[in-house]
């Protein structure tokens, strides 16, 4: 099982970045936890991180062919890319949404998500660990789907 894990603008910047919200860990703490787990359960992950709109979505078309699954955290661009949301659905890979910190205890702008309803299932508010989690559920997705 390869795992894409995409990461959108300004989480290069976890770690110093308002630590109050998302804590004091760094992007490369969370995609080392991420693969770690990942291994744990029989995946690998190929991790990218863009502040573009469409270097993400390049990224994305370049590496699906090669994968089984999408872990995302578009950042801004979950309230504003419907790009973003199309490619998701091209795809065709079951995509896990995560988010730091809790989007609905935070601004209204932040609680429509152009991907959650494309999104297998949106994981919110457990901070790092969410994406340990997303790892986590994406893999019995694929187990499920997996021929016996």
């Amino acid at each position: 099982m390869r795992i894409l894990l995409l990461n959108g603008p300004n989480l290069n910047t976890l770690g110093t970045r308002e630590p109050e919200i998302y804590g004091t860990r760094t992007l490369a703490d969370i995609e080392a936890m991420e693969t770690e787990r990942a291994s744990d359960l029989g995946a690998t992950v190929a991790a990218f991180q863009a502040n573009g709109e469409g270097a993400m979505i390049g990224w994305l078309q370049q590496q699906a062919p090669a994968a089984d699954g999408l872990i995302i955290n578009a950042a801004s661009y979950t309230h504003t890319s419907l790009a973003i949301r199309d490619t998701i659905i091209a795809i065709g890979l079951p995509a896990i949404e995560v988010h730091i910190s809790n989007v609905w205890k935070r601004e209204p702008f932040r609680h429509e998500s152009y991907i959650s309803g494309v999104a297998a299932g949106v994981i919110v508010g457990f901070g790092a660990s969410g994406y340990v989690l997303a790892v986590e559920a994406l893999v019995g997705i694929l187990k499920e789907q997996a021929p016996r």
